[in-house]
């Protein structure tokens, strides 16, 4: 089947209704730009990350900027940097603006602006860290800070205080007191080990800081926080695939927001993840004009279902600041978890949550299906709006 003839099925044809081979190729996109790189560098994550996209002129060459993001690109390079790998730069649909990748991965105006109520640390991290790097918020595990570095810089993120920030690297001495800290507190079972993307580290020295958590007798559960699955899945070789597998039990976390993300390479590296073992689930948030319609939410869990990678949660956008111009009404993210109950398999239904501010922890979104209840029955509609009751005891 040529690229061609898939891009005619993709106009024509909901994924689901595709072959095999056509519904992989969703979210693909040709790299004409770079077609004089030959395929072993391409394919090479390193060379990914040592061309990345990083000023206004290598934006230039693939997409046609509006005024406003070029405004946005130089208001924003003090705060918070840019940084696109050609995989995902050409994912880009050059002349849309509203191009959901481009929206993620190139600056806009939106980024400038402050809103009332906006937060440098909206889930209070800093307010639950004993010791540099480690946020202790829940009894039974921990957020690790390993890295400032992402191979790509994603614009609704979350900690922009952190992130692109060579300060804030998380050095030596830093990832010592935090085992150190993990050692000492038994009640610590489960270790989320995030950034930046800890991807960004070499396999060697993954390779360490994962052997010494499993090292740490009480520690059951490792999670691995990465967006690379998406940004650049040649980061996953078959070495370093190898390499996580050793520490098992070891869970993958990714972030799709968008089945324009569902490549091809996209589907090989979660494939070889769960071939392995290593368990993937999927942290998608909820962004206004990105993925703010029950369809796109549909097909891209749909497409990570075949590729063995759970959709896990649906996340109200953080009050980061410069943010509020992805913010969706929460209203309207119930009615997408409504509109995806009962048409999709509930394996593709995740949970809609909003990560309190200031610390308080995931509060699950719930559609009211319950239209009454007393000490006798409870009353509630089905997906369909259809009326049942239920005894109350």
């Amino acid at each position: 089947m040529t690229q061609s003839t898939v891009q005619d099925l993709q106009t024509q044809a909901h994924p689901s209704e595709l072959g095999p081979v056509a519904r992989d190729v969703v979210g693909a996109s040709p790299r004409s730009l770079w077609a004089d790189v030959p395929d072993e560098l391409w394919n090479d994550w390193r060379w990914q990350q040592r061309n990345r996209l990083r000023t206004v002129a290598d934006i230039e060459a693939i997409v046609r900027l509006t005024d406003g993001e070029r405004l946005a690109i130089a208001g924003t390079a003090g705060a918070f940097r840019m940084a696109l790998t050609p995989y995902y730069a050409a994912l880009i649909d050059s002349d849309d603006p509203d191009c959901p990748v481009r929206a993620q991965a190139i600056p806009r105006e939106g980024e400038l602006v402050r809103q009332e109520g906006d937060l440098d640390d909206p889930l209070g991290e800093e307010r639950f860290m004993p010791v540099p790097g480690i946020t202790h918020r829940y009894p039974d595990r921990v957020l690790f800070y390993v890295t400032h570095n992402c191979p790509v810089y994603c614009r609704h993120c979350t900690r922009k205080r952190k992130v692109s920030d060579p300060t804030s690297a998380a050095a030596h001495d830093q990832l010592a007191m935090g085992l150190a800290y993990i050692a000492a507190h038994p009640e610590v079972r489960d270790v989320l080990v995030s950034g930046g993307d800890p991807m960004t580290l070499s396999d060697e020295r993954l390779d360490q800081l994962l052997g010494a958590l499993r090292a740490i007798p009480h520690v059951e559960v490792i999670r691995l926080c990465t967006r690379n699955p998406v940004t650049l899945p040649q980061r996953f070789t078959d070495a370093t695939i190898a390499m996580l597998a050793k520490h098992h039990p070891l869970y993958v976390h990714t972030h799709f927001n968008h089945w324009k993300e569902c490549t091809p390479e996209a589907a090989r590296t979660l494939r070889a993840l769960a071939d392995r073992g290593l368990n993937c689930a999927n942290q998608m948030v909820l962004l206004k004009g990105v993925n703010d319609e029950a369809d796109i939410v549909r097909r891209t869990n749909v497409w990570l279902l075949r590729q063995r990678c759970r959709p896990y949660y649906l996340f109200q956008a953080d009050l980061a600041t410069g943010i509020s111009h992805f913010r969706v009404p929460v209203e309207k993210g119930l009615a997408i978890m409504r509109a995806l109950r009962g048409p999709v398999s509930g394996m593709a239904v995740p949970t809609y949550v909003i990560d309190a501010p200031g610390g308080g922890g995931k509060i699950p979104m719930v559609p009211d299906y319950v239209q009454s209840r007393d000490d006798e029955r409870v009353v509630f509609t089905n997906w369909q709006g259809e009326r049942y009751e239920y005894p109350a005891r």
